[in-house]
C-alpha cells in the first residue's frame, strides 16, 4: 500500500503550487494548520542547500472532530501532511494518505472516518 497521494505539476515553480494547493485543499475542508520550510530550515541549520521542500499541515476540522471523539489519542497523527518538493520538470505534491497512517490504530470505525479523509486529500490533490 502506498502512504502517499501524489501528483506532478509540470512546469510549475513552487510558490504557484503552494497557492494552488492553499486554494484546492480549503476548497475541500481544510485549512493548513501548519507549514515547514525545510529548504529554509536546512539551510540555516546545517548551512545545506536543497531544492524547495515545503510541508503543509492539513485539518479539515469536522473530520478530525470525528476522528478524535472515535479515538482521543490520534491527535497525535494529525494533521495531515502535504509536501510540497520541487523536482526536475515542475513540482511533486504528496499528501499523506490518512487510511495507511491509520494503520497502526485498531479500529474500523477510525478507518472509515479515514477514508472518507483520503478521499477529499485526493479530490484536493487532483485539483491543484
Amino acid at each position: 500500500m502506498s502512504y502517499t497521494i501524489n501528483r506532478m505539476i509540470s512546469e510549475a515553480g513552487i510558490d504557484d503550487v503552494d497557492a494552488r494547493a492553499r486554494k484546492a485543499l480549503a476548497d475541500h475542508g481544510f485549512g493548513v494548520l501548519t507549514e515547514i520550510d525545510v529548504k529554509a530550515t536546512m539551510k540555516k541549520k546545517l548551512d545545506v542547500e536543497m531544492k524547495g521542500y515545503r510541508i503543509l499541515g492539513a485539518c479539515n476540522p469536522k473530520m478530525a472532530h470525528q476522528a478524535i471523539g472515535i479515538e482521543p489519542r490520534v491527535g497525535a497523527m494529525l494533521p495531515c501532511n502535504v509536501i510540497l518538493r520541487e523536482v526536475e520538470g515542475g513540482v511533486e505534491v504528496s499528501a499523506i494518505d490518512p487510511v495507511a497512517s491509520m494503520q497502526a490504530i485498531e479500529n474500523t470505525e477510525l478507518i472509515r472516518v479515514a477514508g472518507q479523509v483520503r478521499d477529499l486529500l485526493a479530490d484536493a490533490v487532483a485539483a491543484i
